[in-house]
């Protein structure tokens, strides 16, 4: 009986490990460095968050009374808030053209990285690539969190403005 249960054993626990490898496969698992945000590296994996653009970390935004502030640092302080120096667990989507993962990521509270982001106003929804993200910016919008506080060129506008 003992060797049928041990045998049983082997095959639920190689079964397991089996679907565990199959369902994180291509996922990522570390102590997280922050490079700005919307960019983490793992090991020396770079990792882009999928559907969001946050602020470009040189990039002003304005508030409404017109004063300038710097909402790309602050956009890189709260994502190093998000990871807290913990390990962060990520998803990977694909990769982008510049060989990074595309990446959903969580923090050790099991919080959505991407969603926070966008949620708190440090980042917008980039429905050019998914439109996962449109709740949480209409939230930030109407409780004008972080970049809706104010005026704001949108990060990818700005990409486009430096090239030129």
């Amino acid at each position: 009986m003992s060797k049928i249960r041990n045998k049983n054993n082997y095959i639920f626990g190689a079964t397991f490990l089996g679907l565990i490898g199959y369902l994180f496969q291509g996922s990522l698992y570390g102590e997280a460095r922050v490079t700005d945000g919307d960019t983490i590296i793992i090991d020396s994996q770079r990792i882009r968050l999928y559907g969001i653009d946050a602020v470009e970390k040189n990039q002003k935004c304005k508030t409404k009374e017109g004063r300038e502030w710097q909402c790309g640092i602050e956009a890189k302080d709260y994502i190093v808030k998000l990871v807290d120096q913990n390990k962060v667990f990520c998803f990977r989507k694909s990769k982008d053209r510049y060989r990074r993962e595309v990446s959903i990521c969580y923090n050790h509270k099991f919080q959505s990285i991407n969603a926070e982001m966008v949620r708190n106003g440090y980042a917008v929804a980039y429905t050019k690539y998914s439109k996962l993200y449109i709740n949480e910016e209409k939230q930030a919008k109407q409780k004008k969190l972080g970049i809706w506080s104010g005026t704001f060129t949108k990060p990818e506008a700005y990409r486009i403005s430096k090239k030129h």
